[in-house]
């Protein structure tokens, strides 16, 4: 982004392609391709920048985060504790009593099918939450 360019000018999703590009290493790469197979899971997400520069993917409700840190892209579900998980993807943040989170690492496979069915189980407990 250019000095004179703020970061309110740009939508959420323009913020996320640019901290993509920024990124410019593997990491940049898991974050795009996490964010792929989020819209595969649900093509009604709706993206948002939150806290200074984390993307936020939103249905009904938090779904989840795409945090980049210098050794892993970490993603977190706001509900993930609630989530049934028969994969073993949740990886980090396993002792709370709300959020999971999934920790990628330079070289990590994704297993695609099994983050859908994740990201779908937590958008459905959204609506489920939201009907209420």
């Amino acid at each position: 982004m250019s000095k004179s360019e703020s970061e309110t000018d740009l939508s959420p999703s323009e913020m996320i392609d640019q901290r993509i590009k920024e990124l410019g290493d593997w990491r940049g790469e898991m974050l795009a391709r996490l964010r792929e197979v989020i819209r595969q899971a649900d093509p009604e997400m709706v993206e948002e920048w939150k806290w200074r520069g984390v993307p936020v993917w939103y249905h009904d409700g938090m779904v989840c985060t795409g945090e980049t840190y210098k050794s892993a892209v970490k993603m977190t579900f706001a509900k993930g504790a609630a989530l049934d998980d028969p994969s073993g993807l949740f990886n980090s943040s396993l002792d709370g009593n709300t959020r999971r989170a999934i920790d990628f690492h330079e070289g990590d496979e994704i297993d695609e099918e099994a983050l859908k069915a994740l990201v779908r189980a937590a958008v459905t407990l959204n609506a489920a939450r939201a009907r209420r």
